[in-house]
């Protein structure tokens, strides 16, 4: 094997590592939506959404989770992890609380996706930098 080889290889492997701590994340982001507990209600309803509502929320996280595992799915789950996500910023934004955390795992995501697959880093810089 030569150094590019071992490069790849290891980048691949770093990449399926943080998909797969990033589905972990994503599937625990899902117990709230999904379980109850003191103060569920009045949290949804300062971000402007109904329990029920959430319930559904929770469903998308989960299928877009499990869409990112899957190779052929990848690229089409991480653009719709980032519509998401610009969802959850703009939420976060209109009622003024912190919104950095969604942009720091949509940036998560596409790390992740582009030590899975090389051509994400070509086509979004431009070169074989990586």
């Amino acid at each position: 094997m030569n150094e590019p080889t071992i490069k790849r290889s290891k980048s691949k492997i770093g990449g399926w590592v943080l998909t797969a701590l990033l589905t972990a994340f994503m599937m625990f982001s899902t117990l709230g939506k999904f379980s109850d507990f003191e103060g569920k209600a009045k949290m949804f309803e300062h971000l402007g959404w109904s329990e029920s509502v959430m319930v559904y929320v929770g469903i998308v996280e989960i299928v877009i989770a499990l869409l990112f595992l899957v190779p052929r799915a990848a690229f089409v789950a991480a653009i719709l992890v980032t519509a998401y996500l610009g969802g959850a910023i703009a939420t976060h934004v209109r009622v003024n609380d912190d919104f950095e955390f969604p942009i720091i795992i949509g940036v998560l995501y596409w790390v992740a996706l582009g030590l899975r697959d090389s051509r994400i880093f070509k086509l979004a810089f431009g070169s074989n930098s990586m």
